[in-house]
C-alpha cells in the first residue's frame, strides 16, 4: 500500500494538478490539506472517475481535509473530541485495509508567541489527548498530513537562523515530541537518515530553486506499522508546475 499526504493550497485552484498527479504517481491512499472547499463542491465526481472512494471535511476559503482511496473506507470520523461545530476543519480519520488512518491539518500558528501561536499549541495537545482517550499505539495507525512543525534541525535548511521562528520553535518541536511519545515513528526517518529533504518551500525568493525548505510534511506510524514501512519519499514534480502548490507529495510504501 502506498500512501500520500499533500496540502495542495486549494483543490480548486489545484484540481489539474492533483488529477495529473494521481494519474502518474497512482498512490492507493491520499491525504489532501489545505482544500479550501465546502465538501458539496469537493470535486468527488472527478476523483471517483480515477478509481478513488472520497470524503472530505472542508470550510469555505480556507482550511479542509479530505481522504481519497482505491481501497473501501470505514469509520469515518470528522474532527475530535475537542472541537466544536465553528472550530477550523483540520481532521478527517477512516479505516483502510485495517489501518487506521488520520489526516490533520496543524495550525501554522503564523508568529511566536501570538494568539494564533498559543491556538496551535492547545490543538497539539487537544490532539495528544484524542490518541491517548481514544486510541491505543498497538493498533495500526498511520498519522500523516501538513504538521507545520519540523521536527529536527535537519529538516531545515538554516537551522541556525530559524531554530527560534514559526514552524522550529522549542514549545512546537516539544508537542510533537510529546505526541510521538504515545507511541509513532517517522515514517521517512526510517529510511532516509540524512539532511536535505524539504516538501515546503516559500512562494518568495526563489526558496524552491534555492532548496530553502523544511520538512513540515509528514507521515508516522504506530510501532505495530514500523517494520513495514519499505521507503518513503518526497515527490518534488507537482512542485515544479506553474501555480503550483507550495508543498510537495511525501508517499510512504506499506507492506501487509
Amino acid at each position: 500500500m502506498i500512501v500520500a499526504t499533500w496540502n495542495v493550497n486549494s483543490i480548486n485552484a489545484r484540481q489539474e494538478h492533483a488529477v495529473d498527479w494521481l494519474k502518474s504517481a497512482a498512490p492507493d491512499v491520499v491525504c489532501l490539506q489545505e482544500i479550501k472547499t465546502v465538501d458539496e463542491k469537493f470535486p468527488h465526481d472527478i476523483f471517483r472517475q480515477l478509481g478513488y472512494e472520497t470524503v472530505s471535511f472542508g470550510q469555505k476559503t480556507y482550511n479542509g481535509v479530505a481522504i481519497l482511496s482505491k481501497l473501501p473506507m470505514s469509520e469515518v470520523r470528522r474532527g475530535f473530541e475537542a472541537d466544536v461545530a465553528d472550530h477550523p476543519r483540520r481532521f478527517i480519520s477512516a479505516n483502510i485495509g485495517g489501518i487506521e488512518i488520520i489526516n490533520t491539518y496543524v495550525p501554522n500558528g503564523q508568529m511566536v508567541g501570538s494568539e494564533k501561536y498559543e491556538y496551535k499549541l492547545r490543538w497539539l495537545a487537544d490532539f495528544k489527548k484524542h490518541l491517548e482517550d481514544t486510541r491505543s499505539s498497538a493498533n495500526k495507525i498511520l498519522w500523516c498530513g501538513d504538521f507545520n512543525i519540523a521536527p529536527e534541525d535537519l529538516d531545515v535548511y538554516d537551522a541556525a537562523a530559524y531554530g527560534q521562528q514559526i514552524m522550529c520553535s522549542p514549545a512546537e518541536r516539544n508537542a510533537l515530541t510529546e505526541i510521538r511519545a504515545w507511541g509513532l515513528d517517522d515514517a521517512f526517518r526510517i529510511t532516509n537518515k540524512e539532511g536535505g529533504h524539504y516538501s515546503w518551500w516559500d512562494y518568495r525568493m526563489g526558496a524552491f530553486r534555492r532548496n530553502h525548505g523544511f520538512r513540515i510534511d509528514h507521515i508516522w506510524v504506530s510501532s505495530a506499522l514500523s517494520g513495514n514501512c519499505q521507503k518513503a519519499w518526497i515527490d518534488k514534480a507537482p512542485r515544479k508546475l506553474e501555480k503550483p502548490s507550495d508543498h510537495a507529495p511525501v508517499l510512504t510504501e506499506l507492506s501487509l
